[in-house]
């Protein structure tokens, strides 16, 4: 039987493109990543059309060995991409046919349109759900070094100055419950990800018996109850890049929150600070000054995010004009959301281990939350207590910080005598709110960094996080 040669121009065309059209228009450079999800996508699709009576059997096993060596040599790195068949479709269907005769009937009923819009659900599907496990391992990172170092006082902050004590776990716990909210976001994205668009063909179906649930679940896509989710438009489903947008908006928050993270610990490592000590596997040096090292794990981890909230602003202004319903533009979105993945999965899994390899200077910290003006907030509260209102109250404790400041000593030095000659109602024990782990006990409400709540919540987030 002769073999049909697949080539990626159809018969309405007498030649083929210019080099430099082939060039320009080629994706085969990065969507050939594509590869593992387009032979299952071609497998399930073949599996379809034996159901509907348009392969024989022979034909199907046919098309399933040979898309099987395909896949082998692949992974082998034997397999020869040509880049003037354009992308990851028409290079394995190339192949296949060369090889299978009956390769040349795996199109029907599918377009290059819907096909593409498969293979990105699937990646994205695995890409989504490996992404959600890394986050957890990062909380869990996360939630060890608060256990570590559970006892440990620092400052918070307010316009990064000195402003409430907390423990190092709770500000540390914050992050965690960030995370948190990202890793639900991508959980709940997965509803809108898993649902399958073959069977649309180019954007208006197909005359022929496609049986598009059959697809669906040998592919995954169903709900809880096992029962497949299909879309509903064929154009949209062949113009439908939300999914890709969806995540990105997802991993760019991520990274915004990664960069914070960062941010803290470049802080913190400092000298200035000193609360914290990264490993020397996760700093560098300087080509210079002998003495250095720099944080340039966390530096890249905030300088990352840049990319990709650069990359959501790509694909919103790429789909912005576009008219319905497949158009050549949307090849620009896979390098946006490969690049996205690649940094963000990388950035999550580097920070988790960097955290890890992270030993804490308590002394230094202990020097910081020993600050007394830090429990200014607390001698109003005391007045608070005695029936003064709070606008009073703070004025009061202002005026106080000023006179310790023009007396040249902390807050908690000040005698009774000069306590009362700003507020008459200040008692003998006012100086006790001073008491850093007294202090620190009263914050007992719920989502407060008390001794008492921090732990709990550090227990809670060990068992959720297994």
């Amino acid at each position: 039987m002769k073999k049909t040669t697949l080539v990626s121009r159809s018969g309405r065309f007498g030649g083929g493109p210019a080099a430099a059209v082939a060039q320009f228009t080629e994706s085969i450079s990065f969507d050939r990543r594509l590869w593992r999800h387009d032979i299952a996508g071609s497998i399930a699709h073949a599996t379809m059309l034996r159901e509907a009576g348009l392969l024989t059997r022979p034909e199907l096993r046919a098309i399933i060995k040979g898309l099987d060596a395909i896949a082998r040599e692949v992974a082998a790195g034997r397999f020869h991409w040509r880049p003037e068949l354009e992308d990851v479709h028409m290079n394995i269907e190339a192949a296949l046919t060369r090889r299978v005769a009956a390769g040349a009937k795996l199109h029907t009923g599918r377009s290059r349109n819907d096909q593409v819009a498969l293979d990105m659900r699937l990646w994205l599907r695995e890409e989504t759900i490996a992404l959600s496990g890394e986050i957890q391992s990062l909380q869990r990172a996360l939630v060890e070094l608060g256990g570590r170092s559970r006892e440990v006082v620092i400052p918070g902050y307010t316009h990064l100055q000195r402003a409430q004590p907390v423990y190092l776990a709770h500000h540390l716990l914050a992050y965690v419950e960030m995370l948190e909210r990202d890793h639900q976001r991508l959980d709940e994205s997965l509803a809108r990800l898993n649902v399958c668009p073959l069977g649309s063909g180019a954007l208006a179906g197909s005359t022929l018996p496609l049986q598009r649930k059959l697809v669906a679940e040998l592919l995954g896509f169903v709900d809880a109850r096992g029962q497949p989710r299909l879309t509903q438009n064929s154009m949209d489903a062949v113009s439908d890049r939300d999914f890709v947008v969806e995540f990105c908006s997802i991993a760019a928050l991520l990274a915004v929150h990664l960069s914070r993270l960062a941010e803290d610990l470049i802080l913190w490592s400092s000298r200035e600070f000193d609360f914290i000590c990264i490993a020397d596997a996760y700093t560098t040096g300087s080509s210079l000054m002998p003495q250095k090292k720099n944080p340039d794990v966390a530096e890249l981890t905030r300088g990352k995010t840049g990319r990709v909230i650069g990359n959501l602003v790509a694909l919103l202004t790429l789909l912005k004009g576009l008219p319905m319903t497949y158009n050549r533009d949307l090849q620009e979105d896979k390098e946006r959301l490969f690049d996205t993945t690649d940094t963000v999965r990388a950035t999550v899994r580097i920070c988790a281990a960097m955290l890890r390899h992270t030993t804490i200077h308590r002394e230094a910290c202990l020097a910081a939350a020993a600050d007394p003006a830090l429990l200014a907030t607390d001698l109003a509260d005391y007045l608070v207590r005695r029936g003064v209102p709070f606008r009073q109250a703070h004025h009061a404790v202002g005026a106080l910080v000023a006179l310790a400041e023009r007396r040249g000593k902390p807050l908690n030095r000040l005698t009774l005598a000069e306590l009362r000659s700003v507020e008459e109602r200040f008692s003998t024990d006012a100086l006790e709110v001073f008491d850093l782990r007294r202090a620190l006990a009263c914050r007992n409400l719920t989502g407060a960094p008390s001794a008492r709540e921090v732990g709990w919540q550090l227990t809670k987030w060990k068992k959720r996080l297994g």
